[in-house]
């Protein structure tokens, strides 16, 4: 009786398990990710078949707003054109716009003003200090919205302003906020401040939402100032941990046409989110020149047709003739993207990658660490950065060109995080990201090959197998 019991149940799971490899095989056009989910399903039983119905589906194709609404929001923006034929804007730059443009009709915004903040203190003083100027509206969307010092001062701001009459609208991602509990939002929704959760989690949609993530941050305060960059709001970023580590992390303060991008990217989430709620305006607003930066903000999300970013970062990295910086938490490229970082150094050009020693994913870490001797060996030269959690993410490519917003230098970044990055094309820009780079460079501790070579049998063994789990980690 258990033998044929058991030889059922050997079928059953055998015929579950070659479907999930059809499925994954047919929507998977990245054989990589194929074949890591392939050996997840076939070699780890069970265990194998959860995880791919949780984290292994493809949300390709599918359609955040309809295009009646996506319409209707760009029918309140100014028309825009490219100024392509800018004399002070190369081929190189241009075909970097035109793809953007292609991409995720990514516009070209001119004569933008940029702040640059690379420690939390001095960035979270100026957004409050904007919040507490607020006139109109205030829309804010972070990745992680903590329940600690900083999470509620920020919110006793926005209640503030919210009794002032100003319009506060807060998108925050579920996943990304576990920790925090829920009677903070509710208290948050009592004091008058629209907040919602980006695809809400509950037990019903567990394995339709667990995996997908919205890993923006963005504020816009009056349509006229913006932030974006890699901080979260959570006293990391302020307060160095009780090991005395510093979150070293790199966010932007922006002025300028550019406002506009960031406003449709946040209608578009919270119309995903409350298609019964209009977002309050994208207006005839007149975007004054607050600078001479020009910018695009590009989106990108597991719905996409494109990988977005992916493919902005190939290009700019097969662009470059003198240097690429890079600055991540997290080092796990497509085969694609190492390839080119490779052909890159081969070349001749300046290619530096700098991830932290001390990750605060022991996985992913393991991971980032497999692909150090592929970089190496190509003369990509290697940093590991010292006093505590580097979360910058940021490339600096020659002389006029930088990249930085929330997405990381790996595989959930570039195929499963709703994700925003300005591409900057200014040569004052890039020369003080460059400055901040090599400051940074001073706290490094700078790998060779051969004394990489030399760490243990068994780090190597679990960087492999952590490799070769790479793409779906």
């Amino acid at each position: 009786m258990y033998f044929w019991i058991n030889i059922a149940l050997f079928i059953i799971y055998s015929v579950v398990v070659v479907s999930c490899v059809v499925v994954v095989v047919s929507e998977n056009k990245n054989p990589i990710r194929a074949i890591s989910w392939t050996l997840a399903l076939l070699f780890l039983p069970v265990v194998g078949v959860i995880f791919y119905l949780f984290f292994g589906r493809s949300l390709k194709g599918k359609a955040m707003v309809s295009r009646k609404v996506r319409r209707k929001l760009l029918e309140r923006s100014r028309p825009r054109q490219h100024a392509f034929e800018r004399s002070k804007l190369d081929s190189e730059q241009i075909k970097k716009i035109k793809l953007a443009h292609n991409l995720c009709h990514a516009h070209l915004d001119c004569n933008n003003s940029v702040e640059i903040f690379t420690d939390g203190h001095s960035k979270f003083e100026r957004l409050k200090e904007d919040i507490r100027n607020a006139k109109e509206f205030i829309f804010i969307q972070y990745y992680i919205y903590s329940d600690d010092r900083l999470g509620n001062e920020i919110t006793d701001l926005l209640a503030e302003k919210v009794r002032q009459g100003v319009r506060v609208k807060v998108l925050y991602d579920h996943v990304g906020s576990f920790s925090t509990r829920n009677k903070f939002f509710a208290r948050m929704r009592r004091l008058g401040i629209d907040s919602h959760p980006f695809f809400r989690v509950t037990f019903r949609k567990l394995a339709n939402r667990i995996n997908w993530r919205n890993h923006r941050k963005i504020a816009i305060i009056d349509g006229k100032i913006g932030y974006i960059g890699g901080m979260n709001i959570a006293d990391r970023y302020v307060e160095k941990s009780s090991d005395g580590r510093i979150w070293r992390d790199t966010h932007l303060r922006v002025e300028g046409p550019i406002i506009e991008s960031m406003i449709y990217s946040f209608s578009v989430d919270w119309n995903f989110l409350r298609p019964d709620v209009e977002v309050q305006p994208i207006t005839e607003r007149i975007y004054e020149q607050a600078g001479d930066v020009d910018m695009q903000l590009v989106t990108s999300g597991p719905i996409d047709k494109w990988n977005n970013l992916v493919l902005c970062f190939q290009q700019a990295i097969a662009s470059a003739r003198k240097r690429i910086y890079i600055q991540t938490p997290y080092f796990l490229p497509t085969d694609a993207l190492l390839k080119a970082l490779q052909g890159a150094a081969l070349s001749g050009v300046d290619v530096r990658v700098m991830i932290p020693e001390h990750t605060d994913s022991v996985l992913l870490g393991y991971g980032s660490r497999s692909y150090i001797d592929d970089c190496l060996k190509a003369g990509v030269k290697v940093y590991l950065f010292t006093p505590g959690m580097l979360h910058a993410k940021t490339m600096v490519i020659d002389d006029d060109f930088v990249t930085t917003g929330s997405v990381n230098f790996d595989f959930r970044s570039f195929e499963n995080n709703f994700e925003a990055n300005l591409l900057i094309y200014s040569e004052s820009v890039n020369r003080q990201m460059r400055d901040i780079f090599f400051k940074d460079l001073s706290a490094c501790r700078k790998l060779t090959l051969s004394s990489w070579r030399s760490r243990s049998r068994w780090q190597r063994s679990v960087e492999a197998l952590v490799r070769l789990f790479a793409p779906i980690l």
